[in-house]
């Protein structure tokens, strides 16, 4: 009923990867050239130039984001249909924590946060995927809308958490590598219900009435590789992260379906169609929620190059991008072959020290999906973006330092019109939009 597969809320990066674990991240973006804490997750090998010793670092990120499908259908219904679904994205805090320790050519890293998706979407009003079918086959019926009333509900949560741990080795003087290996949970349900009832006759007659409640669940693993160059001033980095293949299994609760027969010939002695025969009428839309169902859920293959600069001791700059392979990461019903290519991201970012106390920094990012009409959908949708970071860092003494932050994404909306829509006669328009917008602070501890 309800796959919201990219139900992200703390999102920056590709289609189902998150990249801003870090505090760090969301001020500057390009963070793949850093010998920080954070290079825990976004430039291993570079932890054999960092700190000697134990470091730890405890972010925290509150994000809200809106996801919103505006439906238009020029003569549905004897008229005009046009409503907009706003979808209402929400997280909790968000945490993540990373630790490395350094001995001479020798460190150890590890990072545990959400790396994919994170967050719960809700539609007060459901979705026109199923609105629409639903009011055409109760006109086919001679219903029309004021006539019953109609309600609907759709939720649905996703978080793919991970943790990761990494080995880096100084080769000599300007080289290091590093290898490392994340596991990564998925965890995800989907919820909603459809109703359409009559309030003005007796015993509050049902319609149609659908119901369900999937929860999702699977393992993976992804193993990492990192190279780091690095000189007084420059720092370049190369890191890859193979495919996760995620495959969940469903653990349905309920999946149910309950309509009013209608046909004269049969209505007295089937006054509803139930069971199977009822979820058929829904076809795919239902299908992949039946229980014992797997769907795929891949990570893609990660390619993330950086280079990075020092142009004075207080002043630091940095160049990167990524590329995630979605193509070749498989989706529920193989939808990642409707791309038309795989996530490119350009990310920039530059830092300044005021004094020994006082750091700022800033920084864009650019995604592009490679998104097609038949990639998009109401219940898992995209939109290209440039996002905008920044933020400061307090060095509270020799040992603490505090981040905070805050960025935020512009969405391009994208169009999709089809004939035929929702298979009526009409031809429809959809357009999807979304909002982003993310705070965060963080604590570094040296030992």
């Amino acid at each position: 009923m309800l796959a919201l597969a990219t139900a992200s809320t703390v999102h920056a990066g590709g289609l189902m990867t998150n990249t801003n674990y870090h505090i760090a991240f969301d001020r500057m973006f390009a963070r793949a050239a850093t010998t920080e804490i954070d290079a825990a997750y976004s430039n291993p090998a570079g932890l054999a130039w960092g700190h000697e010793g134990w470091q730890l670092s405890l972010n925290f990120q509150k994000p809200w984001q809106n996801r919103d499908i505006e439906c238009s259908i020029p003569g549905f219904l004897g008229s005009n249909f046009d409503k907009k679904y706003n979808g209402v994205a929400s997280a909790p805090i968000v945490p993540a924590l990373f630790a490395a320790y350094k001995k001479q050519n020798w460190a150890f890293s590890a990072m545990i946060g959400i790396v994919g998706s994170g967050g719960f979407v809700t539609y007060d009003e459901g979705i026109p995927m199923f609105e629409v079918p639903i009011r055409a086959l109760l006109a086919q019926a001679g219903m029309m809308p004021d006539q019953y009333n109609y309600s609907a509900n759709m939720k649905g949560k996703q978080y793919i958490y991970g943790a990761q741990f990494n080995v880096t080795r100084k080769i000599n003087d300007h080289f290091s590598a590093a290898i490392g290996i994340r596991a990564n949970y998925y965890d995800g349900y989907n919820r909603g219900f459809v109703n359409a009832n009559m309030t003005a006759v007796p015993n509050n007659i049902d319609l149609i009435d659908l119901q369900l409640d999937c929860i999702q669940r699977g393992w993976g693993f992804a193993p990492i590789v990192s190279f780091d160059y690095h000189d007084t001033k420059l720092t370049v980095s190369a890191r890859y992260e193979f495919r996760t293949k995620i495959a969940t299994e469903n653990d349905t609760r309920t999946l149910s379906a309950r309509i009013k027969n209608t046909d004269p010939q049969t209505a007295a002695q089937v006054p509803y169609i139930e069971g199977a025969a009822a979820l058929q009428m829904f076809g795919d839309k239902v299908a992949a929620y039946q229980d014992g169902a797997e769907t795929r859920y891949d990570m893609p293959s990660l390619l993330a190059v950086a280079v990075g600069y020092n142009f004075t001791p207080q002043l630091r700059a940095a160049l990167e991008y990524h590329f995630y392979d979605d193509k070749h990461a498989k989706m529920a019903n193989d939808r990642q072959k409707t791309l038309t290519h795989g996530t490119h991201e350009f990310l920039a970012g530059v830092e300044y020290d005021i004094n020994k106390k006082f750091t700022v920094s800033c920084g864009g990012q650019r995604t592009d999906y490679g998104l097609s009409d038949e990639y998009q959908q109401n219940t898992s949708f995209a939109c290209d973006s440039w996002s905008l970071g920044l933020g400061g860092a307090w060095n509270i003494n020799e040992k603490a330092r505090l981040n905070v932050s805050y960025f935020c994404s512009l969405y391009s909306d994208y169009n999709k019109t089809q004939a035929n829509y929702q298979g009526t006669p009409y031809t429809g328009t959809e357009i999807y939009s979304r909002t982003n917008h993310v705070i965060g602070v963080g604590i570094d501890y040296k030992f």
